[in-house]
């Protein structure tokens, strides 16, 4: 219990119990997120499991403060642009726009395909920044500011590939393990050696690439972003698109330029206060997650 104020823009009643309040309030915001058409409020409800009686109330909070709004009187709840202005300003504050945006612009150009750039925080790994470099024909144009699926993603293999692999299957724990999701394509790793396996061959090539692994026909080659001085891991580049044009061989070829636009952002990264502070907490994790290859123990599938 608190006495009052506000939290995240969204007013606390001293009479009420924040954490909950809070956590259903970021809830109902994750969820919206998710379905940009809109939702009723009873199914936000249903979907969240929160009576209809406080959801009302929350959702009318979040319009109060500029972050839902209805479209109609009785129609679908939906965010404004207030999460995303909040989240821009951040990453121009950062410097990481600013950055990343031309070396990210120019590997879209030469892969012809979408560049992001993914930034660790904490034990996770978040989509920060991207170019479109496909100007026709079937394009990928993934969401930004999602955490990175570890386990089926390009760019999480490259993260995962340089770490130990008691480190690496530790956090792929923590992202639930290899339970296997819907929308997985057919490439997806599905045990502890599959994935081992993927991750010793991302370390030989320098690069790692995933075919139909996150979703059916999509494909990327991504690689880590190294502190220059110290080596250690901080953001991972990765060239993304329709497996039909980023066929294993073009991921071959794409890959030194990968590479490259690694080197180009780690010179720079003394600039973006963020990637500061990703240097900062990578310089203090443990050996466990820096990048042996003598400690290894045996797994169980």
């Amino acid at each position: 219990m608190i006495a009052g104020g506000t939290v995240a823009g969204i007013s606390v009643e001293c009479n009420c119990v924040t954490t909950g309040n809070l956590d259903r309030g970021l809830a109902i915001l994750e969820l919206l997120a998710a379905n940009a058409g809109g939702l009723p409020m009873h199914e936000i409800a249903d979907q969240l499991n929160i009576p209809r009686s406080a959801t009302h109330r929350l959702l009318m909070e979040l319009i109060r403060h500029g972050y839902v709004r209805q479209q109609k009187e009785y129609g679908e709840y939906t965010l404004t642009l207030r999460l995303c202005s909040l989240g821009l300003s951040q990453l121009s504050g950062m410097g990481v726009i600013d950055i990343s945006q031309p070396i990210l612009d120019q590997l879209a150009q030469i892969s012809g395909e979408v560049a992001r750039l993914s930034v660790i925080d904490g034990d996770q790994l978040v989509w920060v920044a991207k170019a479109q470099g496909a100007s026709s024909g079937l394009r990928f144009d993934p969401d930004m500011g999602g955490v990175v699926d570890l386990i089926s993603t390009a760019s999480g293999h490259a993260w995962l590939s340089s770490l130990s692999e008691e480190a690496a299957i530790e956090l792929i724990s923590r992202q639930g393990g290899f339970v296997r999701r819907d929308d997985y394509g057919p490439n997806v790793p599905q045990t502890v050696q599959d994935l081992l396996k993927m991750l010793h061959e991302a370390r030989v090539r320098g690069f790692a690439m995933v075919s139909e692994a996150v979703h059916l026909g999509i494909a990327a080659v991504a690689a880590p972003v190294r502190h220059p001085q110290s080596g250690r891991v901080i953001g991972v580049i990765s060239v993304a698109g329709p497996h039909v044009r980023l066929t294993d061989q073009r991921l071959e070829q794409l890959g030194p330029a990968v590479v490259a636009a690694t080197n180009d952002l780690a010179a720079t990264c003394a600039g973006s206060p963020f990637l500061k502070r990703a240097i900062a907490q990578t310089s203090r994790q443990t050996e466990v997650t820096a990048a042996p290859t003598s400690q290894k123990r045996r797994v169980k599938t």
